[in-house]
């Protein structure tokens, strides 16, 4: 079994999340859990996203330094993000 990093809340999440309703909570429970537990080969949605070209082409040249997918890059951030 992996280890898990530990996350840490500041006090105006914590005090933001004792306002939630139990529906509330459930919900974000349910929403991690299937976020967590789902497999590897997750459906994926295509989107549209506007960004300004010289960051675009930057992006798109560290990914070919780094020998990586800017897409795949682009998950991994927002993965990462999520996660916290």
């Amino acid at each position: 079994m992996s280890a898990r990093p530990v996350q840490y809340f500041s006090d105006e999440a914590l005090a933001a999340g004792a306002k939630l309703s139990p529906e509330q909570v459930l919900r974000f429970l349910e929403d991690f859990r299937r976020m967590h537990a789902a497999p590897k080969k997750r459906k994926a949605r295509p989107i549209s996203l506007r960004v300004p070209e010289e960051l675009l082409a930057a992006f798109k040249a560290k990914s070919d330094l780094e020998n990586v997918s800017y897409q795949a890059q682009i998950k991994r951030l927002m993965s990462a993000w999520v996660d916290g």
